[in-house]
């Protein structure tokens, strides 16, 4: 799906992105009545279950579901996008320009750390949400028991098996589903509230600051166990890119927020009168009749939340190639309509064994629920901070504002963030395992490849050099095309340089091929390629994408066609340089660094198949770099 953010929408528009939005980005927080009210009265930090401690927990369900989705994310948050895109990473080119973009410490540091938060949550996600929904079968009868756990893994292994089909053929019916998951939410809670409606005096925040007076540390320790309201915001935000704000507003506004609200109050009326529903206050809201159909349902919104996690840790990784933050991985589209529809391999099964690893684990929702929170409330704090810095960068706002602002929201991520932190010995250590070994990978290859830039630039002359010694050399011309790749324009391609050394021969034509990502999503065709002919025989093309582009060597080349370099497909060959890199103790990277960047560059995908060159018209050229 491609944004809807840059032309106005009719209402019929809005309407039908709207319910697809509510399909894709609302499945994450959509699922968390299923667990964020009974964490905090059941299990190892519940508090004590009384009229103050529902009253005040309810209390502060609403206003910081108000607070943190419909003000900080809604009304800030979804303004920060670049060119329609949102996410971790998108924001973090907007905040930090490429131009000042030079160390991993500091602001880049940060949002790479929050991309790497993101990965855990892509993993503990469809484990939490599979599983809390499947337990609902021991509230039906204990029979199930035995069942529950490998019905759960049998379901996450079917998840990710399909994902290499793409789910365009069964995302039309994502939207309606969920409308379904969410209207069963709202008559659920409106069941529980006509029960004892004075449940709904939680909605003065008297009760939540009246119950912080009265428990304390308890209460602070509870916030990270609410945290669990709120999980799906980065998701919504990183979803923004494929409908736009106006839908996700709407969608928001009009039907989850109130049918999470409704159903998280019905929740609560039942505590009053039936403490022991503490076990699982939202399966003990339904009829018995009702519970099996119920128990489907959540478990069909839950594989829903859990694809759109994959779907989002799909994207982040192609961000993450486009932005030199990860190597080369196969990209599989699976839709020839929905840009949006890709298949990472690697990045797929890599999921699955996390997830298998962390329900096996863990093996109940409750258990898990110790390691959830943390990494979305980390990358929370993140997004606060580099909003603020697009606050008085890129949107010149007021400073007093913004301080006001970033203070506003940081306070209440930093409670968040705080209060699951003493979950880290229960299980929040995962998460934060995950993400320190992504972003250990990802500065690691970072750094990497400036290093080997730098080798590479050292032993190599000036393009425009190298070609006026070629006037004095005058090697032997063959027919045909030859294209050269390098990351400078400006530097001569070893490649080229070896060629001419050892064949002692030019083609007739030779092209300096530059792939260049920009500080965007995506680039306009008309913008895509640059092509400058230097001489008769000599043209340097620089092809511009955004990191939500797929590089095409062979449109390059059609273009090329285009312009006026009549030539057939096959007569080009493309020179390639592949480097082996040896590890050394020369100033740059730790040992360690050099070795797993080695590791990772000789595991990368093949140029070839990254930029779609035709395998049997490529040389590759080996040369030797020590790091």
């Amino acid at each position: 799906m491609e944004s809807h953010s840059s032309s106005p929408l009719s209402r019929k528009q809005l309407a039908a992105l709207s319910v697809a939005a509510i399909g894709i980005v609302y499945g994450d927080i959509g699922t968390s009545p299923l667990y964020a009210l009974r964490e905090c009265f059941h299990g190892p930090h519940a508090i004590p279950l009384t009229e103050n401690s529902i009253l005040g927990v309810l209390s502060l369900v609403f206003w910081v579901l108000i607070f943190v989705i419909s003000f900080k994310y809604m009304a800030f948050v979804l303004r920060a996008d670049n060119r329609g895109e949102g996410g971790i990473l998108a924001l973090m080119s907007l905040a930090v320009p490429k131009s000042i973009r030079q160390s991993t410490i500091g602001l880049l540091g940060l949002g790479i750390l929050g991309a790497a938060f993101l990965y855990g949550d892509g993993i503990i996600t469809p484990a939490m949400s599979v599983l809390s929904a499947v337990e609902g079968l021991r509230i039906a009868t204990p029979i199930f028991d035995p069942y529950i756990l490998p019905l759960s893994v049998v379901i996450l292994i079917g998840l990710f098996w399909f994902q290499k089909h793409g789910t365009a053929r069964i995302a039309s019916i994502f939207g309606p589903v969920m409308m379904l998951w969410f209207f069963a939410l709202a008559i659920l809670g409106i069941r529980g509230i006509l029960t004892d409606p004075t449940v709904l005096r939680a909605l003065n925040p008297y009760y939540a600051w009246d119950f912080f007076a009265h428990h304390k540390m308890e209460a602070y320790f509870v916030m990270g166990s609410l945290f669990l309201v709120v999980t799906g915001g980065e998701a919504l935000y990183a979803d923004m890119g494929h409908f736009g704000k106006s839908p996700i507003r709407w969608a928001w506004f009009a039907v989850v927020l109130p049918a999470l609200l409704l159903n998280y109050f019905g929740q609560g009326a039942l505590l009053l009168h039936t403490p022991d529903a503490a076990e699982n206050p939202f399966y003990y809201l339904a009829p018995s009749w009702a519970l099996i159909p119920l128990i489907c349902l959540a478990t069909c919104a839950a594989v829903i939340a859990s694809q759109a996690l994959i779907s989002g840790v799909f994207s982040l990784t192609r961000q993450a190639i486009q932005l030199g933050l990860c190597p080369r991985l196969q990209i599989v589209h699976t839709s020839s309509k929905e840009i949006g529809q890709i298949y990472l391999p690697y990045v797929n099964w890599g999921l699955l064994v996390g997830t298998l690893y962390v329900v096996l684990t863990f093996q109940s929702s409750s258990n898990l629920a110790a390691a959830y929170g943390i990494s979305v409330s980390m990358t929370m704090v993140i997004t606060t901070i580099l909003l603020f810095v697009v606050q008085r960068r890129v949107w010149k706002q007021n400073f007093a504002l913004a301080v006001s602002l970033m203070l506003a929201f940081i306070v209440i991520d930093l409670v968040f963030l705080s209060a699951n932190m003493v979950k880290i010995s229960q299980g929040g250590y995962v998460p934060m395992i995950i993400a320190m070994v992504i972003y250990s990978c990802m500065v690691t290859w970072r750094k990497g490849r400036q290093i080997l830039a730098d080798r590479l630039r050292a032993s190599t002359v000036q393009l425009s050099e190298f070609l006026q010694q070629l006037k004095v050399v005058k090697p032997v011309r063959v027919p045909g095309v030859a294209i050269f790749m390098v990351g400078d324009p400006d530097t001569t391609p070893p490649a080229f340089v070896h060629n001419v050394k050892h064949n002692k021969v030019l083609h007739e034509k030779i092209v300096i091929l530059t792939v260049v990502t920009r500080e965007m999503p995506t680039v306009p065709h008309a913008e895509r390629v640059k092509i400058e002919r230097i001489d008769e025989h000599f043209y340097r093309v620089i092809a511009h994408y955004g990191f939500m582009d797929t590089p095409d060597v062979m449109e390059i080349v059609q273009r090329l066609h285009e312009s006026g370099m009549k030539t057939r497909s096959e007569d080009l060959t493309f020179f390639l340089g592949r480097e082996t890199l040896i590890a050394t103790d020369r100033p740059g990277m730790a040992i360690w660094r050099e070795h797993l960047f080695s590791f990772m560059s000789r595991n990368a995908q093949r140029a070839t198949a990254f930029f779609n060159i035709p395998a049997d018209q490529v040389i590759e050229v080996g040369i030797q770099v020590e790091l």
